[in-house]
């Protein structure tokens, strides 16, 4: 069975992004994104591939499926990019935004439990949570794997990692790289 996997990068005190979509704040450093780029390439849009020097063909390692909010995929809607992982399929779920004429997008107006449910007993790779906060509070019981990318800096303010109510739930660390820099990404597997 495919496992909902949330890779997502976080501040120290727990924030994906800024308060307007800010992500731009997290140190990346070459070594850091070098790594992140070669483990996870799916990751990288489509339209920046070549600015890391990752071909636009290059195969999926992790995942071939994707799920984000609107919030999230505001940002590349917004510069006219309606298919920026367009080496994968992409579910935006929004009640706002009608269907977009690009290559495997699909806008999603229902409930994402019951899709990702679907998604899992389909054949592929892992599904890619992308986020934002609101869908992962959302599809919590669903999350099978968190990919956390955490770096030394505190936000203060913006996008929390996961909204909704309160629901403590327990992951175990599998497995963790640390870099220079102070970042480090966690494995963490539901118990």
């Amino acid at each position: 069975m495919r496992k909902l996997v949330y890779y997502i990068g976080v501040s120290l005190d727990g924030y994906i992004a800024g308060p307007g979509g800010e992500y731009e704040f997290y140190p990346t450093p070459p070594e850091y994104s070098g790594w992140l780029n070669a483990e996870f390439p799916e990751a990288v849009p489509v339209h920046l591939r070549p600015h890391f020097g990752i071909d636009v063909d290059t195969p999926n390692k992790s995942w071939d499926t994707m799920l984000m909010g609107r919030g999230t995929y505001a940002a590349a809607y917004d510069a006219g990019i309606l298919s920026p992982f367009a080496h994968m399929k992409q579910y935006i779920f929004s009640s706002s935004l009608g269907p977009v004429d690009a290559p495997n997008v699909e806008i999603v107006d229902g409930d994402p439990v019951e899709l990702v449910r679907e998604l899992k007993q389909q054949d592929g790779l892992d599904i890619w949570l992308c986020g934002g906060g609101k869908l992962a509070g959302q599809l919590l019981d669903e999350i099978d794997q968190l990919i956390v990318k955490s770096y030394p800096v505190i936000a203060g303010e913006g996008i929390p990692a996961f909204t909704g109510v309160f629901k403590p739930t327990l992951f175990t660390p599998t497995r963790r790289e640390e870099f220079d820099s102070g970042a480090q990404v966690t494995w963490f597997d539901r118990s």
